[in-house]
């Protein structure tokens, strides 16, 4: 399929790796230039050269942590006027309610919430100008279902769920679109992160405690970077034009709701 967006240029955040990688190259392979971003210049540099030779676009690196103000300004001066924003971050670390204080709700909501939110207010007025542009913001299902020991996660991207949800339907009159993607468990190194977490927790074998989480999903498997980047793709381009404000839940069918 044609997504039609072959020369538009989209800044990816987070995407030395992971998810923000695998919406970088299925961006790249519909012939989309990039600016990527990541705090680590190294595996950054790695990612972006990887996708040059692979898909021959021009590829921006910008290592900077976007949830700092200099940072920021820094990134917006590489990506000023691109035509698709993808806002992805990794999540604050889970606990128990009585772990957190005004400061973790604070560092949550800068990096989750009004970073993200940041990117958005700057970026939007040029592709309202331009009369096009795409942004998908890369939330998390707990924004569906909340997780019990991800509060700070949970309130922080609800919160960016809730501005998304207004503001969509505000620009969409320019022909721009916001939507956001949730991710389930994907077979990425956060998914081995936590199945190792469980292996030692469990005293079971890592390949022990994949199965059993992989039980819990009705598709019986993790999702593939693969399946996600392209789903991001497909919101980016112009085949997409009449979705707005959109939660797009991609977990397998772990999270059992009607809506």
């Amino acid at each position: 399929m044609d997504l039609g967006i072959s020369g538009k240029t989209a800044l990816v955040c987070a995407s030395s790796r992971g998810l923000g990688r695998a919406c970088a190259q299925a961006l790249a392979e519909a012939g989309v230039n990039l600016v990527l971003n990541a705090r680590g210049a190294e595996d950054l540099e790695k990612t972006a050269q990887e996708i040059r030779e692979t898909y021959g676009v021009t590829v921006t690196c910008v290592a900077a942590d976007v949830s700092d103000p200099d940072g920021r300004a820094a990134l917006l001066d590489a990506a000023m006027g691109v035509d698709i924003l993808v806002n992805n971050a990794g999540g604050p670390p889970p606990g128990l309610w009585s772990d957190w204080d005004r400061e973790d709700f604070i560092k949550a909501l800068d990096a989750n919430m009004l970073a993200p939110i940041a990117l958005i207010k700057a970026l939007l007025p040029g592709m309202i100008d331009r009369g096009w542009g795409r942004i998908v913001n890369i939330t998390s299902g707990s924004v569906k279902a909340p997780i019990p020991q991800l509060g700070l996660s949970n309130a922080a991207r609800a919160g960016l769920t809730g501005y998304v949800a207004g503001t969509s339907r505000q620009v969409a009159p320019h022909g721009v679109t916001m939507n956001n993607l949730l991710p389930g468990i994907h077979a990425t190194d956060r998914a081995d992160s936590l199945d190792a977490g469980v292996s030692k927790a469990e005293g079971i074998s890592i390949a022990e405690a994949k199965a059993k989480r992989e039980a819990t999903i009705p598709a019986r498997r993790y999702g593939t970077s693969e399946e996600f980047g392209a789903m991001c793709a497909f919101l980016c381009s112009n085949k997409a034009g009449f979705i707005v404000g959109q939660n797009i839940l991609l977990d397998g069918g772990a999270i059992n709701a009607t809506l």
